[in-house]
């Protein structure tokens, strides 16, 4: 009813009508005046986190309808989504119906926004959920030459179906245009390293007393290099060639160890603790997942050559450590495929791994011979999000099996779990991970624990306290500008809750080759977009897992994953998670304290073109003289005063470290 009172017969159309005569009434240009619809426009170039983006049709391709209410023409994008137009300062107005489509019910939280030039915001919507009545949006667009239609999701990225119904440009001549994905080069910013050696393991590592030991001292240089550990404590030995650290530790305690790497040209030395107590993942862990590439096409085979690949190319050498299997590895409930099946569970109800996988011992002995660790993947549920074998009723055998087979790692995902439990009480939300918890601190190894359930219930306000390493704060991630910086630059807020043995979690890497298997494609994100992603997710605290196929990894991508000061960021011992410190429209300022009384600092343009940034002193709670390196290039710029300023491209980041100048 109430849309009815809104938009009477043909609600659109009077709308706009309406829209243009006040706009243009008593002006001398009303005669000539041209009304576009933004569906006409060429839609390939709007940018947005899921499907893609649909003319006259939601982005599920249903008739655009909110609140209700149908509409035959507009844009059905998904947030976070970007459309930039040139509209060279010839636009009258713009105008549109807005709202989340009716396709998602009662789900989905986004907001929009109208951009003029220098990503000033000319208007902005409230928070829209599925279900609100359409939201009308009017703007003068006078003398601004481009316009930016935005959608930013909400508290999730789920679900976040989002209309530009009605969506039409009014112009007093000329045409508008689109502007086109820009083309950037692959510049790579990381100096090749030292053929000194340098030692970039982690400063600190946490076991649990009796759980069997594994450590590689990560260091770069020529070789052969030999490595020592003075002060290394009893029950732990040294593999002197190749930097592994086995053994067990029986009691409690804390120990500092002097580690050096030694060879021709010199010798690297760094400060190392063992803590040996309850808490394990003292920082963010550092490896790949096979889901972004593979997914369902997960092979032992394809998951042995990521192993040997992460040897081979070096990134050991800079301290990733997992190789960890998702989905696909159990029998699946219905497939075809020969590969999927099997029995599903022994006569004692223990789980078997499908035909791809026949055996995981053997498979996670070939990865810890290398010095590496290794995850799994299942879910609460009966069935994992592919359809495969949970662990259901079944939590304390799996976990057993997976201790045995040897496994270092379990990511846990909600999944068919909501057929247990719709996940509206908080109780319900957190018995699951409480249950498998239960399980894994029964088994005499170290297993961390990753929850996957998408934020539900603020899981970073209790994951800790149930025991979880990890937790994501959002849906999955694409590779694409929308989704990843929709997903990065929503975790402010968050830092209060991360801290060594726990972390926010928002999701795994997207660079290199990805493609959810079986097929690859280069990553859509343009170089400026990895730098950025690379830089926040290191700048957060979160969990670092590539995504891409390893075997196939260019110098630029190789690049992007083995920046030991850019790598330090995330794994600092103090183990805090940046905070927004400042924001300026699209431009804005992200600060994390370091162990050494540093900060590291995150110089962001989020635009479209490239502008200056500033970092000023007081938002980071400094003052006086201060020293800035440059993370990305390795390279001292100078001591400044009172504030910071840098070029940034669109998209782009500035990666900084700030010291108080001697």
């Amino acid at each position: 009813m109430i849309l009815k009172r809104i938009f009477p017969a043909a609600p659109c159309q009077w709308f706009v009508s309406l829209l243009a005569l006040s706009l243009f009434a008593g002006t001398t240009h009303a005669q000539t005046a041209r009304t576009y619809s933004i569906s006409a426009l060429d839609i390939s170039q709007v940018e947005q986190g899921w499907g893609e983006p649909q003319a006259n049709k939601s982005v599920e391709g249903h008739t655009l309808s909110i609140g209700g209410q149908a509409f035959t023409n507009g844009l059905g994008t998904h947030a976070a989504s970007e459309f930039i137009l040139d509209v060279g300062g010839r636009a009258a107005s713009f105008s549109a119906v807005v709202g989340v489509d009716d396709e998602v019910g009662k789900q989905g939280s986004v907001v929009f926004k109208v951009l003029g030039d220098t990503n000033q915001v000319l208007w902005e919507s409230k928070e829209l959920h599925g279900g609100d009545v359409p939201q009308a949006v009017s703007v003068s667009l006078a003398g601004v030459k481009q316009l930016t239609l935005l959608v930013d999701g909400g508290d999730n990225i789920d679900s976040d179906h989002a209309d530009w119904a009605e969506a039409q440009l009014v112009m007093t001549r000329g045409r508008p245009s689109v502007f086109s994905a820009l083309k950037e080069e692959a510049i790579i910013l990381t100096p090749k390293p030292s053929p000194k050696p340098r030692i970039n393991s982690a400063k600190v590592f946490g076991v649990r007393p009796g759980a069997p030991f594994l450590f590689t001292i990560a260091a770069t240089g020529d070789r052969p290099m030999t490595f020592t550990a003075k002060g290394l404590p009893k029950g732990l030995k040294l593999d002197k060639k190749t930097g592994h650290i086995t053994g067990t530790l029986k009691k409690p305690g804390n120990y500092t160890v002097t580690l050096r790497a030694r060879n021709k040209l010199g010798t690297a030395e760094r400060e190392f603790k063992i803590i040996c107590g309850a808490q394990i993942g003292l920082v963010p862990a550092l490896g790949w997942n096979s889901w972004n590439c593979f997914a369902s096409a997960v092979t032992a085979e394809k998951v042995k050559s990521a192993a040997a690949a992460m040897v081979s190319s070096g990134l050991i050498n800079h301290g990733w450590t997992y190789i960890n299997v998702d989905d696909f590895w159990e029998v699946h409930r219905d497939s075809k495929d020969p590969t999927l099946q099997g029995p599903q569970r022994d006569a004692d109800g223990r789980i078997i791994p499908n035909p791809r996988f026949p055996d995981m011992k053997g498979l996670t002995d070939y990865i810890h011979a290398r010095g590496l660790k290794t995850g799994l993947y299942s879910s609460p549920g009966p069935w994992t999000c592919g359809g495969c074998v949970a662990s259901w009723q079944h939590e304390e055998l799996d976990a057993q099996s997976y201790g045995q087979w040897g496994f270092d790692y379990l990511k846990y995902d909600w999944c068919s779990y909501g057929q247990i439990d719709r996940g509206d009480t908080l109780p319900g939300l957190q018995k699951p991970y409480r249950v498998m918890r239960a399980a894994l601190d029964k088994v005499n190894r170290d297993i961390l624990f990753s929850f996957c359930q998408y934020g539900m219930g603020n899981v970073w306000e209790w994951g800790a306290e149930i025991g979880g390493n990890s937790w994501r704060t959002t849906g999955d991630i694409n590779d694409s500008w929308s989704s990843m910086a929709g997903i990065g630059f929503r975790q402010n807020g968050h830092e209060k809750y991360a801290g060594p043995g726990h972390f926010n979690d928002p999701d795994m890497l997207v660079v290199g080759k990805v493609g959810w298997g079986p097929s690859l494609h280069p990553t859509r994100l343009t170089p400026n977009e990895q730098y950025t992603h690379i830089s926040l997710w290191c700048l957060l605290a979160s969990p670092l897992l590539i995504g891409c196929d390893m075997t196939q990894m260019d110098d630029f991508t190789l690049s992007l994953l083995t920046n030991d000061e850019v790598l330090e960021v995330n794994q600092d011992p103090l183990g805090r998670q940046a905070a927004r410190v400042a924001q300026n429209g699209q431009l804005e300022v992200w600060a994390k304290d370091m162990e050494d009384g540093s900060k590291a600092v995150g110089l962001f343009n989020r635009g479209y073109s490239e502008t200056s940034v500033t970092a000023n002193w007081s938002d980071l709670g400094l003052a006086g003289k201060q020293k800035v390196r440059d993370l990305w290039r390795q390279k001292d710029l100078g001591e400044f005063t009172g504030s910071f300023a840098v070029s940034v491209p669109r998209h782009g980041v500035v990666l900084i470290r700030v010291w108080p100048a001697k």
